[in-house]
């Protein structure tokens, strides 16, 4: 079976070995970024994601602020410094995206809409979902690599006051995106007996 759109999402991979060789600038990847997001549906069709773009030294601060963070976390020093070179692999990458949710986006169709009140949530999941899987493929057309992080909550506070975040805006994942400095490894997938079930 041939399909272009199976064929993108089949080699789009996680990337860990990211660098700053990119051939887009910053205002390219602004409005790939922007569009992916934009094109990405969600429930209700609420547009709740919101995101951040870091480029430069933006971006490297981000993933400073994580590192020191995460300092406090370490076991011992062997795990610091493995820690630690986890960060400054990302930082080696040419920018990240912080994907949020808006919180009164959701509490507002909680409110228009009881019935549904403990689903939005968990929709906003979805969309905040679809529209990372969007970037990062968007992002792979383009022969760019990325990997998809979670240091939230314990770098929220410091993200809200860096950047001038709305507090309504929620943290839900960190995308951190470069040129391709190594191929991702070899994936496997579980059978299809086990994970599928049809009908007709």
């Amino acid at each position: 079976m041939s399909n272009n759109f199976l064929e993108l999402i089949q080699n789009r991979r996680t990337i860990y070995a990211i660098g700053k060789n990119v051939k887009h600038d910053a205002v390219y990847l602004t409005g790939l970024i922007q569009n992916a997001i934009k094109q990405s549906p969600s429930s209700f069709n609420s547009q709740s994601s919101r995101a951040v773009i870091l480029f430069g030294a933006q971006h490297e601060k981000f993933w400073n602020i994580v590192k020191d963070k995460l300092k406090s976390y370490a076991k011992d020093e062997e795990s610091a410094a493995k820690t630690s070179a986890k960060m400054d692999s990302f930082i080696a990458g040419a920018g990240t995206v912080l994907f949020f949710e808006d919180m009164n986006v959701i509490q507002g169709l909680q409110e228009n809409f009881p019935s549904y009140a403990d689903n939005f949530p968990v929709w906003a999941e979805h969309s905040t979902a679809i529209a990372q899987f969007a970037v990062w493929t968007a992002l792979h057309t383009d022969g760019l690599g990325a990997s998809l992080q979670h240091y939230n909550p314990i770098v929220d506070e410091q993200v809200h006051a860096e950047w001038d975040i709305p507090q309504n805006w929620k943290l839900r994942a960190q995308l951190v995106f470069g040129s391709v400095e190594a191929p991702a490894a070899e994936k496997s997938y579980m059978s299809d007996a086990d994970r599928f079930k049809v009908f007709q």
